[in-house]
C-alpha cells in the first residue's frame, strides 16, 4: 500500500473516531455505554496513528496518538494514556523535538503520579537525549540527567543511577562547572573501587576528576593526586596516574615540550576522547598562554 492510501485510511479513521467521541457524548449514549464509544474511539485514533507512522506523516501519527491519550485520561486509564504519550513523543522526535519532549513530559507526569519512577527516569533519559542532540541545549540536558539519576536512585537501581551522573559530570567540567565534576567522579569513583566487577574503571573516574582539579588550579590537582593514591592504591600504578604526574611536572617547569610530549605518548596507546583531549587543551593553554594543539 502506498503512502498516500495508507494516510487516506488514517485520515477515515481519525474521522470516525471523532464522530465515535461526539457520539458518546449525547444524553442516550450517557445512558447506555458512552464508554465503550470512547474506548472504540480509543483503539481508532491508535490505528491512525500507526498508519500515519507507516506513511512516515510523524507529526499527525504524533497528533493522533495524543488524541487516544487524552481520551484514555478521561476513562481513567492512567498507564494506556501514559503509553499514549509515550508513543506520541516517539513519532514527534522525527518531526518536532519540543513537542517530543513535550508529550514525554505528559508521561513522566503520569508515571510519577502511579509511583513508577524507574520508568520516569527512563524517560528523562529520552528528554535529556534530545537536548544534547536535536536543540543543542546542554544545560536543560544535564537537569534531566540529574532528576533521572535523582529517581534511579530513590529506587535503588544504582549503576543506573551512576551512568546518568557521569554524564552530568562530563557536560559539567566542558560548561567549566569543574567543582560540580569533581564531586560526581569522586562519589562514582569511590563506589567503584569497592567493587570488584568496577573496580577497574575507578581509576578513569579519578583521572578525570583530577584533570578538572588542574583546570582550577595545578596545586589542587597534586593534593587530589596524592589523596586519591591514599584512596585506592592501584591508582598510583595506573598510565592516568603516571601521566598526571608528567603533566604536573611539566607544568611545574612551564615546559610546553615536555607536556605534549607525555600526552603524545599516552595518546599511542589509550587513544584521547573528545573530552579528554579538551580538558588536556585547556591544562595545556596556562603553559606560558600557549595556543598549539595538543598533537
Amino acid at each position: 500500500m502506498d503512502n498516500s492510501r495508507k494516510e487516506a485510511e488514517a485520515v477515515a479513521l481519525l474521522a470516525e473516531a471523532e464522530r465515535k467521541v461526539k457520539n458518546s457524548q449525547s444524553f442516550f449514549s450517557g445512558l447506555f455505554g458512552g464508554s465503550s464509544k470512547i474506548e472504540e474511539a480509543c483503539e481508532m485514533y491508535a490505528r491512525a496513528a500507526n498508519m500515519f507512522k507507516m506513511a512516515k506523516n510523524w507529526s499527525a501519527a504524533g497528533n493522533a496518538f495524543c488524541q487516544a491519550a487524552q481520551l484514555h485520561l478521561q476513562l481513567q486509564s492512567k498507564h494506556d494514556a501514559a503509553t499514549c504519550f509515550v508513543d506520541a513523543g516517539n513519532a514527534f522526535k522525527k518531526a518536532d523535538p519540543q513537542e517530543a519532549i513535550n508529550c514525554l513530559m505528559r508521561a513522566i507526569e503520569i508515571y510519577t503520579d502511579m509511583g513508577r519512577f524507574t520508568i520516569a527516569a527512563k524517560h528523562h533519559i529520552s528528554i535529556a537525549e534530545i537536548y544534547e542532540t536535536e536543540l543543542v541545549d546542554i544545560e536543560k540536558a544535564i537537569a534531566h540527567y540529574e532528576q533521572s539519576a535523582d529517581y534511579y536512585k530513590g529506587e535503588e537501581s544504582n549503576s543506573s543511577a551512576n551512568k546518568c551522573l557521569l554524564k552530568v559530570a562530563g557536560y559539567a567540567a566542558q560548561l567549566e562547572q569543574y567543582q560540580k565534576a569533581i564531586d560526581i567522579y569522586e562519589q562514582v569513583g569511590t563506589t567503584a573501587m569497592d567493587s570488584p566487577l568496577l573496580k577497574y574503571s575507578a581509576k578513569d573516574y579519578f583521572f578525570k576528576a583530577a584533570l578538572c582539579h588542574f583546570c582550577i588550579d595545578s596545586l589542587n590537582a597534586k593534593l587530589a593526586v596524592q589523596k586519591y593514591e591514599e584512596l585506592f592504591p592501584a591508582f598510583s600504578d595506573s598510565r592516568e596516574c603516571k601521566l598526571m604526574k608528567k603533566l604536573l611536572d611539566a607544568h611545574e617547569e612551564q615546559n610546553v615540550d615536555s607536556y605534549t610530549e607525555s600526552v603524545k605518548e599516552y595518546d599511542s596507546i589509550s587513544r584521547l576522547d573528545q573530552w579528554l583531549t579538551t580538558m588536556l587543551l585547556r591544562i595545556k593553554k596556562t603553559i606560558q598562554g600557549d595556543e598549539e594543539d595538543l598533537r
